[in-house]
């Protein structure tokens, strides 16, 4: 997949799972470690979780596997690590406590274009 491929799929399942406050960065140029930087974050720990597998699932059926995964055991900051894409889900606290969008101020965003469906029509983007 490409690296656009790659950020559109994961943040439509962040989406989908009603994970809020989306943002995703291009810091290609800026960074080294990946071209992309996608922050969301879930009501609980449980949901932090449930967003996460919901990312891997929806990649692997794609064949794409997270080459690091760290933080699923407390849940609240899950990291997967896709290379081009890098994905941070946080408990709303520990994103306003690290407010890692801050780290890429010189960062483009991301037009997601996110697909709204019945169910997920409701969630607040920002």
């Amino acid at each position: 997949m490409s690296p656009k491929d790659l950020l559109s799929t994961i943040a439509q399942a962040i989406y989908d799972k009603k994970g809020r406050n989306i943002i995703a960065l291009d810091v290609r140029g800026i960074s080294s470690m990946t071209d992309y930087i996608i922050v969301a974050e879930g009501n609980v720990d449980r949901h932090v979780i449930a967003i996460s597998k919901t990312v891997e699932e929806s990649l692997k059926e794609k064949g794409e596997k997270a080459a690091y995964i760290e933080g699923l055991r407390n849940g609240d900051w899950v990291v997967l690590d896709y290379m081009q894409v890098m994905v941070h889900i946080f408990m709303p606290e520990l994103r306003e406590k690290y407010q890692l969008e801050r780290l890429w101020t010189d960062a483009k965003i991301v037009d997601l274009n996110l697909e709204t469906t019945e169910e997920t029509s409701n969630i607040t983007q920002s």
